[in-house]
């Protein structure tokens, strides 16, 4: 945490200093009023002297007043300072997860990389506000309070050697059984998290399959283990407080006892008395906060781990340190005896892959599920790397190059399609700001998204957060129009045309034909139909490339190809 705290704090150092000085400042006017109280009554009431009562009346008020002033601006200057700590610490989380491979989000799993950057950092978040507060005060009234304490009676300040210890074995007791339940809790929070990520993103699924019974009680067993944890560590808590005041108002009957024997004897003036006594409450204030403090800091250092191992983690999948200079083709792409398995799998998913795709060319690749399609090109965008051959970008290696250049030649249609909160215009223009209305509006009709001229806004119709405002075939058509405004060297359309109707689907795959005539297309697709007339078809299977060719020529050499055709309806849909 402390390496944490140095790196994300360092651009506050100004802050700080004032802070810092504030707190001295208020921390020495909270010790000074005892020994100003002191003086009123030995000096003023005693000698009955009202002149001095009065002088030294004013001067309290004018430390009062240094006191509340130091108090509310050590205040609002500490919580800018956490504040601004906490935005920047989310902001260098969220930049390390964007360099990160489909590996480590899949190490660190999407809940636990979002409880990371939301409650961890709001935990050590809220630990700097509690520690400009309390953590700097602490000690200095510790201190402080013992040498004023020592200047007013010597002998009476030797409780505190009971005292302070006694405290001391109270709060490392618990503390030793509490940092273990801290850890514990944090990853609880991510089964929560899990839990409530699935059953909302698989709610229609749930409600299908008649789950939602199954669903609440994993919830609910998740929950409660959380509920177990949290309060386990209360109970621990709990017992503190009342521990510590018991010590306290013991330590307060004991002071008095003994310091009025000194009074009664002469050894000690009322006014140095009653200034002692608020010296040990001040110790034992101090104390205390320093104990608000120990309860933070376990969790705090435990959600400070969790963050340093998303900060640390190198992406398997990174820029090179000498980059080549992005290659001056058109896109010609060639996969050179490429084997690829996931990390920690026995068997490679793809192996001894070769073919090469050319501009103006059509290259599709089928195959049965789990033959390695999306894989295969997934490789190609480095969301993977290969474990063995190359993936080649006109004839430069696709690992030698930066992937902001590789991914500005890229244009990619997921299988998945995933809108923006915002407008249709803004989620066009994702691929490409510049992109005219005129521009915009031409992708769309190359992608058959006339539903958008039927929008009231038309271009600036809103997109709810997923697109969940239009339908599956709406998002796709979208998402391709996205592609399209891009306008690259290469297209990936990932299984993209299937919530469409065959209609539609042709419609829009003539449209393609002519409007990306000097680029690349690599079309996944599950839909034979889709790619009868791509000029060259790869079929995998099992991993490996079992046929290459054009439909008539696969359907004469390939078995493969073949069965896959045969199954869907007797080639009915490939006729169309």
């Amino acid at each position: 945490m402390i390496e944490l705290l140095k790196r994300y704090l360092r651009p506050y150092r100004r802050e700080l200093t004032l802070v810092i000085g504030l707190l001295f400042v208020q921390s020495i006017a909270n010790l000074y009023l005892p020994e100003l109280n002191a003086d009123i009554i030995n000096n003023g009431v005693v000698r009955g002297d009202l002149d001095y009562i009065w002088r030294t009346g004013v001067v309290m008020i004018g430390v009062t007043l240094i006191f509340g002033g130091a108090s509310v601006a050590g205040a609002y200057w500490g919580a800018r300072v956490a504040m601004g700590f906490g935005r920047d610490l989310r902001s260098a989380v969220f930049r390390k997860v964007q360099t990160f491979s489909q590996v480590e989000v899949d190490h660190f799993g999407t809940p636990s990389l979002i409880t990371r950057n939301t409650n961890d950092a709001q935990q050590i978040q809220q630990f700097i506000v509690m520690a400009l507060a309390m953590m700097i005060s602490a000690p200095i009234l510790a201190i402080g309070g013992t040498i004023m304490a020592l200047r007013q009676d010597v002998p009476l300040s030797g409780m505190l050697l009971v005292i302070i210890p006694l405290m001391g074995v109270v709060i490392g007791s618990i503390l030793t059984r509490a940092i273990p339940q801290f850890q514990a809790m944090q990853r609880k929070i991510d089964r929560i998290n899990l839990v409530v990520r699935e059953a909302l993103s698989g709610v229609r699924v749930v409600r299908a399959f008649v789950r939602t019974r199954q669903e609440e009680r994993r919830f609910d067993e998740a929950n409660r283990d959380l509920t177990a944890t949290a309060l386990g560590v209360n109970r621990l808590f709990s017992l503190m407080m009342p521990a510590l005041t018991v010590i306290m108002n013991l330590s307060t009957v004991a002071v008095l006892w003994f310091g009025a024997i000194r009074v009664d004897s002469g050894a000690m003036p009322i006014g140095n008395f009653t200034a002692f006594l608020q010296y040990i409450i001040q110790i034992l204030f101090g104390v205390m906060m320093g104990t608000v403090m120990f309860i933070m800091v376990p969790r705090a250092a435990v959600s400070a781990g969790r963050i340093q191992q998303v900060l640390q983690a190198e992406p398997s999948v990174g820029d090179p340190e000498a980059p080549l200079a992005p290659p001056r083709g058109q896109g010609v792409i060639e996969f050179r005896d490429v084997e690829f398995r996931y990390p920690g799998a026995e068997e490679p998913v793809l192996r001894s892959i070769s073919f090469t795709a050319r501009p103006g060319e059509t290259t599709a690749i089928v195959g049965s599920t789990g033959s390695g399609k999306s894989t295969l090109v997934n490789l190609l965008t480095r969301f993977y790397d290969v474990t063995g051959g190359a993936v080649l970008l006109d004839g430069v290696d696709v690992r030698q190059l930066r992937r902001d250049d590789l991914w500005s030649r890229i244009g990619v249609v997921a299988q998945r399609a995933l809108l923006f909160s915002g407008t249709v215009a803004s989620n066009l223009r994702f691929g490409r700001e510049s992109a005219s209305d005129e521009e915009v509006w031409r992708a769309l009709d190359i992608a058959q998204a006339d539903f958008v001229r039927d929008m009231p806004a038309g271009l600036e119709a809103p997109i709810s957060q997923g697109g969940t405002n239009v339908s599956g075939g709406q998002r796709q058509r979208l998402a391709i129009a996205r592609a399209l405004v891009k306008r690259p060297d290469v297209y990936i359309f990932d299984d993209s045309f299937s919530a469409l109707d065959v209609k539609t689907d042709a419609k829009l795959r003539a449209a393609l034909r002519r409007e990306v005539v000097d680029a690349t297309v690599l079309v996944v697709a599950q839909r034979v139909a889709t790619i009868v007339q791509a000029d060259r078809i790869i079929v995998l299977d099992a991993g490996r490339i079992v046929g290459s060719g054009t439909h008539a020529e696969l359907m004469k050499t390939c078995g493969t190809y073949r069965e896959i055709v045969e199954s869907q309806l007797a080639g009915t849909e490939v006729a169309a």
